[in-house]
């Protein structure tokens, strides 16, 4: 599987939201900017998760997304199939044509069988991992102090 920027910036994007919605809807620039992820990447990634339900939008001032279901009911799983990431390790993308470029004439490779079920190993392991999960982890992460700068200045005597 090659889990790719798609997906886990979706991911990350989604445990913020969570972890801020209590205090109303959470705008892509905040997003942006907490987790340094592009604005207009966050705008493409939460088109799509809008339109497969998982998050909901909110206009006008004091606008931003909240989740249009509960983190317990959405999967990392879903997240990743929402952003169009797709999860398989076949080098066919499931077709078993791997040894030939056409549909028709390629013929299945002997692995194949090893990478399909693989395949199906993350989906059902990425299914039963919650946003709720996720949020809860990062709650019981300690907070990680931004590193001082510290600028030193030197006095010359006149």
């Amino acid at each position: 599987m090659r889990l790719t920027t798609k997906g886990r910036f979706a991911v990350t994007a989604m445990i913020d939201l969570a972890l801020r919605q209590h205090q109303g809807p959470v705008t892509l620039a905040g997003i942006s900017q907490r987790q340094e992820i592009s604005l207009s990447y966050l705008e493409q990634l939460f088109g799509k998760l809008r339109r497969h339900e998982i998050v909901e939008s909110v206009r006008g001032p004091g606008g931003g997304y909240n989740l249009a279901r509960r983190p317990e009911d959405i999967t990392v799983a879903d997240i990743i199939i929402a952003v169009d990431e797709p999860i398989d390790a076949t080098q066919c993308g499931g077709k078993q044509n791997c040894h030939g470029d056409s549909e028709t004439k390629g013929t299945r490779c002997m692995t194949h069988d090893l990478w399909a079920t693989l395949n199906a190993k993350m989906v059902d392991y990425l299914d039963s991992v919650s946003l709720k999960d996720l949020v809860e982890q990062q709650k019981d992460k300690p907070v990680e102090p931004k590193p001082v700068v510290v600028v030193q200045r030197t006095h010359h005597a006149a």
